[in-house]
Formats: structure tokens, C-alpha cells, sequence
């Protein structure tokens, strides 16, 4: 044969090996996953000594004979035993066989080359085994929605993506929802969800609560789902037509007792979780876990080795209530002042008003390990007046185990070279799709055809802090310039019945889409040359992500997550080649918003060749889960480290 390859094999017997090389230039060494001995391997070699001779110079050179102590060779296997080199095995502590080395026989010197080729193959294959060696831990995600089970915004999405990536990444990975049931179409997202047959009760809300938990694996994680009938009514996870629902701080208490028991009661793939868990506490909702591991476990010796890291998504919303309701948690009473909270004078309803309430997020601010935001922005922001919502005191002095992480996106969904929801393909490449894109848009919205013309996106909800007051009060000056503008979204009536009469008012330059579909969401962001985010504040910001994936340039208000990750356009940087990925404007007004804007505008015409690049840029961003994800893990090596907390 023409050479010998040797590597890391696995042996059921004790060889003793000798082998001698014919020529120290035909041998060579690299890694595979067999020994290629041929036939020779068939005979039994227990207890014996195989030699690889090397042939004289009779035609046959490379050839290999062997002889086998105490037996005559025979056939092909016919040749006088020459020194060689002894093929020893390397053990490790279990004994078992991990590579080969070559020792002289007969005070032969051993090939320099030869061993140095085999040392380097070992010393890659150790380094290969350390890097795909990682520290991997149990995480229990608790939350209010989890797409595609539920989802109003952004929440959803992070709790039904970032699961994934880590366990990818090997992790084992549970997911604690409630399973909501409304009578509607969205029921079927539960169709595969099967019953765990485990009931158990928990003591909260002045008795006894009985839940069940429902069970479906898929994609490499537990998705977990607490059943009760407080979640089987028509409407969205938090509420109605008429608003908020009474009982939600019902709904989400028995979701956090029942989060805290799932790990130590469900034999999910034939064993529990067990105690040694990583919670990762998602808003309010979910905040109550690390009170409950604090008061209730802690102290009793259960999860003594588990973390909470609370994750704030948006501070604005607290789960505040009356001070009355703090004996219905299944708190020991001397917690009340983890949770406690005092409304300022101005906010109280009346002169006899004390203001005193329960504040489930500040409590969950209070008892976590690790604290961690949707964006690095955002994680300033909160310790701010303007931003902390009556928190900002708490945070700043926690502000050591606070850290901001970006959200990422599911790039398998979100990829304009094999978009689904899209008539024409294209990436970062090939823009040439780009164009015929923003023609269908054009067309199926019934604007004129006009490939040079700007088309400016808007995608969000219609409330304050999405900025529409903004754009309301800024479209008649804008529709002044050559500019086509869309609108998808939905919330305010106000807003609503403003954009069906702007379409009117503007009908070959503006379109109103009053309500919220997906491909009509991913054909925007394909076909908008501009998408425009004047929010107050943005906690992450997704649409932003996603119009940079689609090359579509971001003009933001730079405010949290929008601030992170949309870079100025500075066109003299890089040697004249421009750097950046739009414009985020500063401060959020009217005037500033329409400079950013008609700067974008003029780029986009008078510079082709420098939006290009701008396109470009944007479509090479890395806002994957797997980037979010490294940095999640680096986060749960931190809340290791010290200890949890105890009161």
C-alpha cells in the first residue's frame, strides 16, 4: 500500500507492535479512523508482535510482511524479521487506547519528520476536543409568551428563538408559558402539545391552585406550558378590547409557583431538571421566580445552587398593585419590603391616597443574581430619570451585575435570498432583486411605478412611544418632495382613522395599511429603500434589524437599542468610501427627524454608488442569535461566580 495511516483506533486486544518502514519518504501520517493493516488485523494477534518489514529492492518496494512469534509465516506474510520501529499505544487514565507513538527498535534513531508529523496530529486532535469542550447548564426560561405559541412584540420573539440557539449550543433548555387558549386559529400553535400528565397544586391567592403542565419537544428544547383556566379566554395574553384583564397578577403568580416546581417534578426525557438550574425571568411576568427561590426554597435548602438572571425588556411595564394584595403571592410576610412601593405625592388618586402598593418587578430587581437588558443602550437608559420609571435608584446601585446584550434575529426567516413572502431574491452580492422588489411593492400598494422615487417604510404600533405623533405632524411637509411613504400597524383609533384619511388626502404618495400582516411586513422591508423608527425609546428594536438585513437603510431616533446598532453614515470616513449604516437623529423632534430624513433622501438619489455601499454594510451586520447567544453564556459564567442571594 502506498502509505500507513495512523490515528486514534479503538483495540479489543493487547498488541505488542513492531513495525519497520520500508522508506521514510513513502510513510506518511495523517489523521483518519482506521489502521489500514488490510488482512493482516483479521488473524488473532493476542499476545503477539506484528512487524512491518521493509523490502529490498526487488520491485515490490512498500510492500508489507510481518512475522508473529511462535508461528511461521506463511502466503504473502513471508519475510525475515529486520529492525524497525516499535508502534507503542498511548493509554489514558481509563485505559483507553488515545494514539500511537514510534519508539526505535535496535537503537534505530526515530525520523524527526516522521514523529513530528505524529505529535502534531495528536496535539490537533487535543485541541480540537478542547474546543468543542464547553461548560454547558440547565436554563429554565420563564415568560409570558413565547413565539410560535404567543406573541404580541418583541418578547415573544426572543423567548421562542433564543432557546434554540442554546441549545444548539448544548445546552438543555425548558421553556415555562402559559398555555393560552382563545377559541381562535391561534389555538392550532398548541396542536402538537401534548398532556404530562402531572397535576400538582400550589398555595397562593389564599388556598389552593390547581395546574397541570403540558409538554411538546421540539427543535432541542422542553417547551413547557402551565394549564389553568385563567387562560382560556378570548383576547391577547394580557388582555381585551376593554383593556388589561383584572386578574393578571392571578394569572402570572401561579405561572411563577409553577416555574419554580417544573424542574424538580417533571421527568422530562426520563429525569427532572433537577435543582441546579439557571432561570432566566422575563419581565414582570415571570419576575416573581427570583422572589419565590429567595423566600420560599433558599432557605429551606432547595435551589441552593440555582440562579436567577432577570431580563428586562421593557421597564415601563411593572405589575404594580395594591399593597393589600402582597398576602395572595405565597410570600413569608417579613418579604414585603423586597416588594414594597410608595407612589410619589403627584401620583396618588386622592388626599387620602398613602400610595403604598406592591412592585413585582422591583422585587425581582431586588433578588436576582445577574440583571440583563435587550440592548447595551437600553441597560444605561434605565438608570437614568427619564428612563427608569421610578427604578432608576435600584438599578444604578446594581448597576455592577446589569449588562446590555442585543437582541438577535432568526436569519432563516429574515433572509431576503430565499424570503418565502418575497416575488424577486437577492443579498448583499447581487442587489439586482432589490429593485424589482421595490417595483412589486409599488405596484401592489397602487403607487405609480417609480424606480427612482424614495419609498420610505413605517412598521409598529401606533402609540406615543413609537413616535407616530411625529410622523402625523411631519407628513404634509414631507409630501411637499418626491416621495413615496407606506404605513402597516395598528393601535390608536386616532392614529387609524388618520391614516385612511391621509391615504385619501395623499393618494399617489401615501398608503395606510390599518391592522398587521407578516408577508406584507417582509415585502415592506423589501421594497422600502428608507424604514423610519422615531420611537421614544426602544428597549432592542427589531424592524431595525431586519430593514438592515434587506439592505433597506434605518433613519432612528438614537435612543436604546436603536442607538446600538444603527451607526451614522459618515461619508468621509474610510478613505472616501463612506462608513456607517444610516442616521439616527438626536433630539426626538419634528425638525430633526425631517433633516435626518431628507438627508437620507438626497443620498439616495444624487449618490448611487455611495447607497450601495450603504446597503452593503448594513446586509454584512451580524445580528444573529448565535452572536447574542456567546454572550448570554458568558453572562451565566458571571452569576456563578458569586453567591446566590439570601436575605
Amino acid at each position: 500500500m502506498a502509505s500507513i495511516q495512523l490515528t486514534r483506533i479503538l483495540l479489543s486486544c493487547k498488541l505488542s507492535t513492531n513495525i519497520a518502514l520500508s522508506s521514510r519518504t513513502c510513510c506518511s501520517f495523517r489523521r483518519t479512523r482506521q489502521l489500514d493493516f488490510g488482512p493482516l488485523l483479521k488473524r488473532n494477534f493476542q499476545n503477539r508482535k506484528l512487524t512491518a518489514i521493509r523490502s529490498e529492492k526487488s520491485g515490490n518496494e512498500g510492500s508489507i510482511s510481518s512475522a508473529i512469534e511462535g508461528e511461521e509465516n506463511s502466503g504473502s506474510i513471508s519475510s525475515p524479521v529486520k529492525p524497525g520501529l516499535m508502534l507503542g499505544i498511548d493509554r489514558d487514565d481509563s485505559g483507553s487506547v488515545i494514539g500511537l507513538n514510534l519508539i526505535p527498535g535496535d537503537n534505530e534513531a526515530i525520523d524527526t519528520e516522521v514523529v513530528s508529523t505524529v505529535t502534531k496530529v495528536k496535539d490537533e486532535e487535543i485541541k480540537k476536543e478542547k474546543i468543542e469542550t464547553r461548560v454547558t447548564y440547565n436554563i429554565v426560561f420563564v415568560t409570558a409568551e413565547a413565539a410560535p405559541y404567543s406573541k404580541t412584540g418583541g418578547l415573544g420573539d426572543v423567548c421562542g428563538s433564543l432557546p434554540i440557539e442554546l441549545a444548539s449550543r448544548g445546552h438543555r433548555v425548558m421553556v415555562v408559558s402559559p398555555r393560552y387558549l382563545n377559541g381562535t386559529s391561534a389555538d392550532e400553535n398548541f396542536a402538537r402539545v401534548f398532556d404530562a400528565n402531572r397535576r400538582i397544586k400550589l398555595q397562593c391567592f389564599g388556598g389552593e391552585q390547581e395546574i397541570a403542565f403540558f409538554h411538546e419537544y421540539r427543535e432541542g428544547v422542553d417547551w413547557v406550558f402551565v394549564d389553568h383556566p385563567s387562560y382560556h379566554r378570548p383576547g391577547n395574553p394580557y388582555g381585551d378590547s376593554h383593556g388589561a384583564f383584572g386578574d393578571n397578577q392571578f394569572r402570572y403568580t401561579l405561572l411563577c409557583h409553577a416555574a419554580c416546581e417544573a424542574p424538580l417534578v417533571l421527568p422530562l426525557g426520563g429525569y427532572t431538571y433537577g435543582e441546579k438550574c439557571l432561570f432566566l425571568v422575563n419581565d414582570w411576568h415571570a419576575g416573581l421566580v427570583s422572589v419565590l427561590l429567595a423566600a420560599k426554597y433558599r432557605p429551606f435548602g432547595v435551589y441552593k445552587d440555582a440562579r436567577s438572571i432577570l431580563v428586562i425588556h421593557n421597564l415601563a411595564h411593572q405589575g404594580v398593585e395594591p399593597a393589600a394584595t402582597f398576602k395572595n403571592l405565597g410570600l413569608p410576610s417579613n418579604w414585603y419590603g423586597a416588594l414594597e412601593w410608595v407612589f410619589p405625592t403627584w401620583a396618588r388618586t386622592h388626599a387620602l391616597d398613602t400610595g403604598e402598593a406592591v412592585n413585582i418587578l422591583k422585587g425581582a430587581i431586588v433578588t436576582s443574581d445577574r440583571i440583563l437588558t435587550v440592548s447595551k443602550g437600553y441597560a444605561w437608559e434605565i438608570t437614568t430619570v427619564e428612563g427608569g420609571y421610578g427604578l432608576n435608584q435600584l438599578l444604578s446601585s446594581r448597576r455592577s451585575v446589569l449588562t446590555g446584550i442585543t437582541n438577535g434575529i432568526h436569519i432563516a426567516e429574515w433572509d431576503p435570498s430565499s424570503d418565502e413572502h418575497i416575488a424577486f431574491h437577492y443579498s448583499a452580492a447581487s442587489l439586482s432583486g432589490k429593485v424589482q422588489c421595490k417595483t412589486a411593492l409599488q405596484q401592489e400598494l397602487g403607487f405609480p411605478i417609480k424606480p427612482d422615487c424614495p419609498l420610505i417604510g413605517f412598521i409598529g404600533r401606533l402609540d406615543y412611544q413609537k413616535g407616530i405623533d411625529l410622523i402625523h405632524w411631519a407628513i404634509p411637509e414631507l409630501m411637499e418632495d418626491d416621495v413615496q411613504f407606506v404605513m402597516l400597524g395598528s393601535g390608536d383609533p386616532l392614529y387609524e382613522d388618520w391614516m385612511r384619511s391621509a391615504e385619501t388626502t395623499y393618494r399617489d404618495k401615501f398608503r395606510g395599511w390599518v391592522g398587521f400582516s407578516v408577508p406584507i411586513s417582509h415585502r415592506i422591508t423589501a421594497g422600502c429603500d428608507i424604514l423610519l423608527m422615531p420611537s421614544r425609546f426602544e428597549p432592542c428594536g427589531l424592524n431595525q434589524l431586519y430593514a438592515m438585513r434587506y439592505g433597506t437603510v434605518p433613519v432612528v431616533h438614537a435612543t436604546g437599542g436603536l442607538r446600538d446598532t444603527v451607526e451614522n453614515f459618515n461619508p468621509y470616513a474610510g478613505e472616501g468610501r463612506g462608513e456607517g449604516t444610516g442616521w439616527a437623529f438626536s433630539p426626538l423632534t419634528k425638525d430633526c427627524m425631517l433633516n435626518a430624513l431628507k438627508t437620507a433622501i438626497r443620498t439616495y438619489r444624487d449618490h448611487k454608488s455611495t447607497w450601495e455601499g450603504l446597503m452593503r454594510r448594513c446586509m454584512q451586520k451580524d445580528f444573529t442569535w448565535e452572536n447574542a447567544a456567546i454572550q448570554y453564556e458568558q453572562v451565566f459564567e458571571w452569576a456563578l461566580i458569586d453567591p446566590p442571594y439570601i436575605m
